[in-house]
C-alpha cells in the first residue's frame, strides 16, 4: 500500500488547478522574494561584522527580512499543486484517510502563517524600539524596560496563537479552513493596532525631532521626512491588510456558518487578489 505522502504527489501530477497567469506570477514573485533574501542575508552579514551592542536591532532586523523572505520564496517557488489538488481553499481534516493530502495542505498553512509572522515582526521591532525612544524623551524619568525582551514578548504571543491554531486543527476540532480563518482573524486584528500604533509613535517622533532641531538649531527637516515616509508605508501596508483580511474572515464566517464549507466563496481571481 502507497503512503500518504505518494498518494498525495500522485494527486499532484493528475491535477492542475492552477492557470496560466497564477503560475507565473507566482513564480515571478518567488524570485522577487529570494532576491531580496539574498541582499538581506549580505546586509545581516555585514551588520554582525560590525559588532557592538548598537548593531543588535540592525541585525535582528535584517534576519527578520531574511527569514519572511526565504518562507515567501519557499511557497511560491513550489508549485501549489504539490500542497493540494485544489489552488483555492477547501475543507480538509486531520488525519482524513479519504484525503491524505491534508498533511501537506496543513503544511503549506504553517508555511505561510510562519512567512506572516516574521513579516509582522518586522514592523513590530521598529515598533518596539520607537515606543523605547519615545519614552526616554517623553517620561525621562521612567523605568524603561528592554525593547528586544518586549519584542520577544509580543512575537512569542502570535507564535502561541500559530501553535495554538495547529494544535486545535490536529485534534480536529476544525478543517485547514478554520485555521485560514483564525490566522485571517488574528492578522486584521495585528494590523490595526500596528497602524494605531504607527500613527501615534511618528506623531511623538515628529514632534521630538522638531523640538531637537529648535533647540540645537539644527535642520531635522530630512529626519522628519523619513519618518513620514514610514508612516505612510506602514499605515498603508497595515490598512489594506486588515482591510483585506476582516473582509476575508467575514466572508468565511459568514459562508460557512450557512453552508457548512467556504469552497463556494472565493474563485480563482478572487483568490488571486487576496494572495498577492
Amino acid at each position: 500500500m502507497s503512503s500518504p505522502l505518494h498518494r498525495a504527489l500522485g494527486l499532484v501530477t493528475s491535477q492542475v488547478p492552477e492557470t496560466t497567469f497564477e503560475f507565473y506570477s507566482d513564480a515571478a514573485l518567488g524570485v522577487a522574494f529570494l532576491a531580496t533574501a539574498i541582499i538581506a542575508a549580505k546586509r545581516m552579514s555585514y551588520s554582525r561584522s560590525q559588532g557592538g551592542a548598537e548593531t543588535t536591532v540592525v541585525t535582528a532586523f535584517y534576519s527578520l527580512i531574511l527569514l519572511t523572505a526565504t518562507l515567501r520564496t519557499i511557497w511560491l517557488i513550489v508549485p501549489s499543486t504539490f500542497w493540494s489538488p485544489n489552488y483555492t481553499p477547501h475543507a480538509q481534516m486531520a488525519f482524513d484517510p479519504h484525503h491524505p493530502e491534508w498533511f501537506l495542505k496543513f503544511c503549506e498553512i504553517l508555511l505561510v502563517g510562519a512567512g506572516s509572522l516574521c513579516l509582522f515582526s518586522i514592523f513590530i521591532l521598529i515598533l518596539v524600539y520607537w515606543a523605547d525612544i519615545l519614552k526616554k524623551y517623553f517620561y525621562p524619568g521612567a523605568r524603561r524596560s528592554k525593547p528586544m525582551v518586549t519584542f520577544l514578548v509580543l512575537v512569542s504571543v502570535l507564535l502561541i496563537v500559530q501553535i495554538l491554531n495547529a494544535t486545535l486543527f490536529l485534534m480536529k476540532n476544525y478543517s485547514t479552513e478554520g485555521m485560514i480563518l483564525v490566522n485571517a482573524v488574528t492578522l486584521s486584528l495585528v494590523s490595526l493596532v500596528c497602524v494605531c500604533e504607527i500613527t501615534i509613535f511618528s506623531h511623538r517622533f515628529r514632534t521630538v525631532l522638531k523640538t531637537l532641531g529648535a533647540i540645537n538649531q539644527v535642520s531635522t527637516e530630512s529626519q522628519v521626512k523619513r519618518i513620514v515616509w514610514i508612516t505612510v508605508t506602514g499605515n498603508l501596508f497595515f490598512f489594506t491588510r486588515a482591510f483585506i483580511e476582516t473582509i476575508f474572515a467575514v466572508m468565511l464566517i459568514v459562508y460557512w456558518h450557512k453552508y457548512g464549507t467556504v469552497a463556494e466563496v472565493f474563485s480563482h481571481r478572487l483568490w488571486d487578489s487576496y494572495i498577492l
